[in-house]
């Protein structure tokens, strides 16, 4: 290059200034401008039509997937509404932090709002009270509930695990009550006196009103958490004569430790007495699920009617999974696969949609919609940003999923390894046993594969600051 030193250096300095402004031109037409965050509770991945369930109808997320990136090995870190909404609004495995995620985008000067259930509320509770459970105030510029009557719906009325079915409005199982875990209720309705309609209808008039503005808008559906209530509509989808119940293997509970059982089992509770009344629940909560994916339907016809799904990144996910009878258990609270794993569809503008493997959690949910968002990170995040694998699907960020109760779970690409607070453990071939069946722990051939399990476990704990507790 002709001319002087100092020349050919401001050259090439010109040069690379207009490389890295195209970048950061290339990175700004990347930034979003507003989250949507929709949470379903007590939803497990495997019942969504685009998780694979030949049965349930959800056209409304199956869209969404289609649009967006659909991780197929999600999973949550606490195992009930409480623990695991706490971690992923604070980014923390356990415990909370500094600042939540709603907080993060409030103070960087967006518009915040919760519309439902987001942190834990009892359920039915707070939803039959209107209040506000454990929600954190500092989340949000606003926030609304969305009562409704839940079991005290008029309709028909059942506890399933009890053979009762009524239309009588007395003597339902309801708030703090022993069976309120088996409760059902069809009624004559369009839903709209229903909690989760009022949430979608809330979010849909915020929509309108902060169009204009940067918002994180979260929206939280309390279906298909149970009282199981829908729509007779719903349930004429779902005769409950054509639910196939999980497959069961003889002296399946054998090799699973005392702190592994769930609270809830077949063989001691009344529901194990009626088989049609466990398809009965599955139909229930094909219902309750296919009538919240409605109202998610209302939000995202909402977000592109108003010209906003090239600004918004939407999420779609759920605290927890649950037991609907698979090795004789019900609901949640255990570290095994159908509770931890989650559905999560993410759909950003810009990048392509489709379908990962990679294992991610909850808690990097936080730092993903802020680099989405052009926010830092605060420094106690303990979530991994997941944006590489928006850019590339086959790019793994983590070794493994941790999740707690009783003691420690570590989900890897082919193993599963729970290790509880007495030293007892499971493990779990994933690939060639993905039902887990047989616990392999106690099996000498597989000592070595748990030896390295158990040390992955101990370095993740570490690098999280989680003491280790168990034996």
């Amino acid at each position: 290059m002709p001319g002087s030193p100092w020349l050919r250096i401001s050259f090439l300095a010109a040069i690379f200034l207009l490389g890295f402004g195209s970048l950061a031109c290339k990175a700004n037409e990347r930034e979003i401008r507003n989250v949507l965050f929709i949470v379903s509770d007590d939803l497990k991945a495997s019942v969504l039509g685009c998780y694979g369930d030949p049965f349930c109808k959800t056209p409304n997320i199956d869209s969404l997937a289609r649009s967006g990136l659909v991780f197929d090995r999600a999973y949550c870190q606490g195992t009930s509404c409480g623990p695991s909404r706490q971690s992923f609004m604070f980014s923390r495995y356990l415990n909370g932090g500094s600042v939540n995620l709603g907080q993060h985008f409030r103070d960087n000067g967006w518009y915040t709002a919760r519309v439902g259930k987001i942190y834990h509320m009892r359920v039915p509770g707070d939803i039959i009270a209107g209040t506000n459970g454990k929600d954190v105030a500092s989340s949000w510029t606003e926030r609304f509930n969305s009562p409704g009557l839940e079991a005290h719906t008029p309709g028909q009325y059942a506890c399933l695990n009890l053979n009762v079915f009524t239309e009588s409005l007395d003597n339902r199982q309801s708030t703090k009550m022993p069976h309120r875990m088996f409760v059902s209720v069809r009624y004559e309705g369009d839903g709209s006196d229903q909690a989760d309609h009022k949430s979608a209808s809330k979010a849909i008039e915020l929509l309108r009103k902060h169009r204009e503005d940067r918002f994180f808008l979260a929206v939280g559906f309390v279906r298909p958490h149970y009282p199981m209530v829908a729509p007779s509509e719903y349930f004429d989808r779902y005769p409950w004569q054509e639910m196939r119940l999980p497959q069961q293997q003889p002296g399946d509970l054998d090799d699973i430790p005392r702190l592994g059982l769930a609270g809830t089992i077949s063989s001691r509770n009344p529901i194990g007495k009626y088989p049609d009344n466990q398809k009965r629940m599955w139909a229930a909560y094909y219902a309750s699920v296919s009538f919240m994916d409605a109202q998610v339907g209302r939000l995202l016809d909402e977000l592109d009617r108003l010209g906003l799904r090239e600004s918004t990144a939407v999420v779609f996910t759920s605290d927890h999974g649950y037991h609907l009878g698979e090795h004789q258990f019900w609901q949640k609270s255990n570290l095994h696969e159908e509770v931890l794993r989650v559905p999560l569809i993410v759909s950003v503008p810009g990048f392509e949609s489709g379908r990962t493997r990679s294992i991610v959690e909850l808690v990097d949910l936080y730092p993903t919609l802020s680099e989405f968002s052009g926010l830092p990170v605060p420094q106690d995040v303990q979530g991994t940003s997941l944006v590489p694998i928006f850019e590339d699907h086959a790019v793994e960020v983590k070794p493994g999923a941790l999740s707690f109760n009783k003691g420690y779970s570590l989900r890897l690409p082919e193993w599963h390894y729970m290790r509880y607070n007495d030293g007892t453990a499971e493990l779990y071939d994933m690939k060639n046993d993905p039902h887990e069946f047989t616990n392999l722990a106690n099996d000498a051939p597989y000592f070595e594969q748990l030896k390295q399990c158990d040390e992955i476990l101990r370095n993740r704990l570490r690098f999280a600051g989680i003491k280790d507790t168990s034996r």
